[in-house]
């Protein structure tokens, strides 16, 4: 009896200590304190998920536990208190969606506008009165409410910027097709493109201290890993900060390997390489999870496109219909559609993915089928008639083998568009090799961008290639069929 009290006790200490489920967003400095944080808890980082809004939303679904986050942004974005609310402020806040924030890691990284040397500004207020200067910002900032808009309302300016990746932003700034640009004030690539970093003559922007936002019950569910995760407590100073941010930047090392350096370990340092980072330790892991976003909605598709298409061949009062609306779907920008099924579903990952992909590869499946079952001819439906063939009969014996090769490229075109959709479910947190392709735009890095576009590429051939051998093997026995 003591034994299986024991054995109950110590099974519901490893349940209550389950690793810690660690987020970041999608920017240099976040991929980075995530990586810190998941080896301090001894957790798992699920890197890069998105802006605030998608991580948050991952926060609350509890799809993760915790992310670092900034003070500034909790208020402005996630409470809507003052930006200048204290912690203890924040918290109260918090506790009504069972969320807290804590564990102030030790820097301020603050926003800001930043501008070419030589350009003619030198304050915030100096802005409003250069309204031939083009801005560039990230999309983020342009949404937020602590961004652009109430920026623009307290000083007054005029410029409409352009949208653009904060990773994107500094080249485009060097090369100068743009004046000014949002950063953040631990940015390494300040210094290194000598950018001035317009003064706040106003004060608009308020702290961005750097803290952990978790869930509420975080510290009663994982008591050990908290513990480790509060001895993090200002131990991280702008300067390291910068310094870690200007490894992986500047430097070519990897998120883990800059943030190895918060605790004295040695790394390699050196220029990225191709064909190493091609083929790095987490390939495999890449392939295999693009290949299930891949493979299970394009199985999902066919289950379900080639009856509707069916449908519509059988049933022309709803064919335009049944066209239309897998019509509509695929003119949905794919990012669009991400958001409203994270939404939907209130998770991220591969869940709203998946639905994604399966609903964008309908439309050339449904499409198909309908075309190659209504352009068989009346004379070979005839013929099957008057061999005595039952509906179901003809459908499945005459009719759709002689669509086959119509229904096999719908099938092909869709595994081809869902091959190269799936990258951007890394953005949601779903993996495969759009990691490499958002970690590649955090860093402005085309090495890594080409590690994980290269081998999309590569599959997609494949597929392509695949599914045209086996076009012409239902092509030849359609051709047998019709002699």
């Amino acid at each position: 009896m003591k034994l299986l009290v024991l054995a109950a006790a110590l099974a519901c200490t490893a349940h209550a200590e389950d690793p810690v489920r660690v987020g970041s967003k999608r920017f240099t400095e976040s991929y980075i304190l995530g990586e810190i944080v998941a080896r301090a808890s001894g957790g798992e980082h699920k890197p890069g998920l998105g802006n605030t809004g998608i991580v948050l939303g991952a926060l609350k679904a509890g799809v993760i536990d915790v992310y670092p986050e900034y003070t500034g942004t909790i208020a402005a974005e996630v409470v809507r208190l003052p930006a200048h609310s204290t912690l203890e402020e924040l918290n109260r806040a918090l506790a009504t969606q069972a969320l807290a924030a804590g564990i102030r890691l030790g820097f301020n990284n603050s926003y800001g506008l930043a501008a070419r040397e030589g350009t003619a500004v030198n304050t915030l207020s100096d802005l409003a009165r250069h309204a031939e200067l083009k801005l560039a910002l990230s999309q983020e900032f342009l949404g937020r409410a602590d961004g652009w808009p109430g920026l623009k309302k307290t000083y007054g300016l005029p410029q409409q910027p352009l949208g653009l990746d904060h990773g994107l932003a500094y080249e485009a700034l060097a090369a100068g097709r743009i004046d000014v640009m949002d950063v953040y004030s631990t940015d390494a690539k300040i210094a290194r493109y000598h950018l001035r970093v317009l003064q706040d003559d106003r004060g608009y922007f308020p702290r961005y201290d750097a803290v952990l936002l978790y869930r509420a019950d975080l510290p009663h569910r994982a008591p050990k890993a908290f513990h480790a995760l509060q001895k993090l407590e200002g131990r991280i100073d702008e300067a390291s900060m910068i310094r870690m941010n200007a490894a992986a930047e500047l430097e070519g090392r990897s998120f883990a390997q800059a943030a190895a350096l918060f605790s004295g370990e040695a790394q390699q340092a050196g220029q990225r390489r191709l064909l190493p980072t091609l083929l790095g330790p987490d390939f495999w892991r890449l392939t295999r999870e693009h290949l299930v976003l891949v493979g299970a909605s394009l199985a999902a598709s066919i289950a379900v496109g080639i009856p509707l298409g069916i449908v519509a061949a059988r049933l022309p009062q709803v064919a335009q219909a049944i066209l239309a609306a897998v019509g509509v779907i695929q003119t949905i920008p794919s990012l669009a559609l991400f958001a409203f099924l994270i939404a939907l579903l209130g998770t991220i990952g591969i869940l709203p993915a998946l639905l994604a992909l399966f609903l964008y590869a309908l439309l050339p499946i449904v499409r198909n089928t309908y075309t190659g079952l209504t352009a068989i001819s009346r004379g070979m439906r005839q013929a099957a008639m008057a061999l005595g063939l039952e509906p179901a009969q003809r459908l499945r014996l005459i009719e759709l083998p002689l669509a086959a090769p119509s229904v096999l490229a719908g099938i092909k075109t869709s595994a081809v568009i869902n091959v190269g959709t799936a990258t951007i479910a890394a953005f949601v947190g779903a993996g495969g090799y759009g990691e490499r392709i958002a970690s590649g735009l955090a860093l402005n890095d085309n090495v890594t961008l080409l590690s994980g576009a290269i081998p999309a590429a590569v599959l997609a051939l494949l597929v392509q290639g695949a599914f045209e051998l086996g076009e012409r093997r239902f092509g030849w026995m359609a051709r047998a069929r019709a002699r």
